[in-house]
């Protein structure tokens, strides 16, 4: 049945889903499964901040406004800037994505990003499982994100986990390029 889910599991954008409300008891379940993730010598180093409703606006509007202010003006585009305001409020709930670097250091910081990325995973095989769409964003202005969320010392925003129920099933078909390419037998 993992494997079926695996092969599944794909980024659903927010163009894709409905306005299906995603209930908080998904939401733990889904963090839940993040919480299962292994992580080196116990660290635990991953952080969510949940969002919905309102503060989807507001995240939007954040976004929008930070482009709109660290942007050059030959580089600034009507159109991304309209798409950081809307695409938040497309989703049911955005999960941002943060990571709370061990104070004594004891790992290296990649593994503990690594570790992060991981519990992402958990919770996008479960949504996959639960028909939610999922898709990571890491947006240029994810350095800003500090200016929006109160972050501890150590901590910082990775990306926002975007979730939806979503309008029409995925294509099972992905392009990958095959295994035997990437793999090396010794």
């Amino acid at each position: 049945m993992i494997e079926k889910i695996i092969h599944q599991r794909r980024s659903i954008f927010p163009d894709q889903y409905t306005e299906e409300e995603i209930s908080k008891d998904t939401i733990i379940q889904l963090l839940e499964a993040a919480n299962r993730a292994p992580t080196h010598k116990k660290t635990e180093p991953w952080r969510f901040k949940i969002l919905q409703g309102d503060a989807l606006l507001s995240l939007g509007k954040f976004l929008s406004e930070t482009y709109k202010r660290t942007t050059p003006t030959e580089k600034f585009s009507d159109f991304k800037s309209s798409k950081l305001l809307k695409n938040p409020s497309k989703a049911g709930a955005i999960i941002a994505i943060c990571m709370q670097r061990d104070p004594k250091e004891r790992i290296p910081e990649w593994e503990e990003i690594a570790a992060t990325a991981m519990a992402v995973q958990n919770m996008w095989l479960l949504a996959t499982e639960l028909g939610l769409g999922a898709y990571w964003s890491s947006p240029g202005l994810i350095k800003y994100m500090h200016e929006f969320f109160d972050l501890d010392q150590g901590e910082k925003c990775l990306g926002f986990f975007y979730l939806g129920y979503y309008k029409e099933i995925a294509s099972n078909e992905t392009s990958r390029i095959a295994i035997e390419q990437k793999s090396t037998w010794l």
